[in-house]
């Protein structure tokens, strides 16, 4: 009888013994805590922080338009892979080639939204167009097609018109009917109100925006190769800026192992930028001529 209670004590001191023999095994041999050690812990800014403004290169002349160039994902986020090549190391470099291509010509001030290997968040990307008061936002990625290796083309998206209708009561509310919207005030108004005034401006700019897609695709036939349906609208969160044109150009496909290479190479990046540089030239000159 006493051999069957030791028995039964054993069998419920059996886990108790297991976790204190794993325990003195972890002190002796490093091992995995369970999986913890394979969480990510990510830094955010906390809420309310103000987003750090990126340097404004080129004519020391307000008065001069200004581009800001998002380059996507980066930091922990790579976004698509291809090949050994990176979303987020491709499309900083053409960023970085249209920058050196804009101050080369002159006359337009330049900012990246990041000019290394940091993450952003969407939001974070659009303020800072806005706080600097941005005349043009281009945000630059690489597309996939997941193992369809033969998809190929450029794309360009502008915000469509569910998504921007969708987000003009939320921006309204955001700004807590304190702010400028293309030169037409929100402050004493309701949110009723608000809404319909950012639901103007969104408007107008998003036809600047589906014009500055437009002339992408004319100012970049011959030299880059775009999808047979090159422009596209959807609601991007990148793109919600009411007041700054913005569009977001999917470069190509990173699956696609000769279009990857091209992208990530210095002679295509070179046609990017100068395709791209044309473009933003034509659309700025007819801002400026537009009442």
């Amino acid at each position: 009888m006493a051999a069957y209670r030791i028995q039964i004590v054993l069998l419920f001191l059996a886990p108790v013994l297991a976790v204190a023999a794993l325990y003195v095994l972890g002190r002796a041999i490093p091992v995995p805590h369970l999986g913890r050690d394979y969480v990510i812990r990510i830094e955010l800014p906390e809420p309310g922080t103000t987003v750090g403004l990126p340097d404004v290169l080129g004519p020391d002349d307000p008065s001069r338009p200004l581009v800001v160039i998002d380059a996507g994902h980066g930091g922990h986020d790579p976004g698509a892979s291809g090949l050994d090549i990176r979303e987020k190391t491709v499309v900083l470099g053409l960023a970085r080639a249209l920058r050196d291509e804009l101050l080369a010509g002159g006359g337009v001030r330049v900012a990246l939204t990041r000019e290394d290997d940091r993450y952003l968040a969407l939001a974070e990307r659009v303020q800072i167009a806005r706080t600097l008061g941005a005349d043009l936002f281009l945000s630059i990625h690489a597309d996939s097609a997941g193992e369809q290796e033969g998809v190929t083309g450029a794309s360009i998206y502008t915000l469509s018109d569910q998504a921007s209708s969708e987000a003009a009561a939320r921006f309204a509310e955001r700004e807590n009917r304190a702010d400028r919207i293309n030169g037409m005030e929100l402050s004493g108004e309701n949110a009723n109100v608000n809404a319909i005034l950012v639901e103007l401006s969104q408007r107008r700019t998003s036809a600047q925006s589906v014009e500055f897609a437009e002339l992408i695709v004319r100012e970049g036939e011959g030299a880059l190769n775009f999808h047979p349906q090159a422009v596209r609208s959807a609601g991007l969160a990148v793109l919600r800026a009411p007041d700054v044109p913005s569009v977001l150009f999917e470069a190509g496909f990173i699956t696609n192992r000769e279009e990857a290479r091209r992208l990530a190479s210095a002679e295509g990046q070179r046609a990017f930028a100068e395709a791209m540089a044309r473009a933003i030239r034509v659309q700025l000159a007819r801002a400026s001529d537009s009442p």
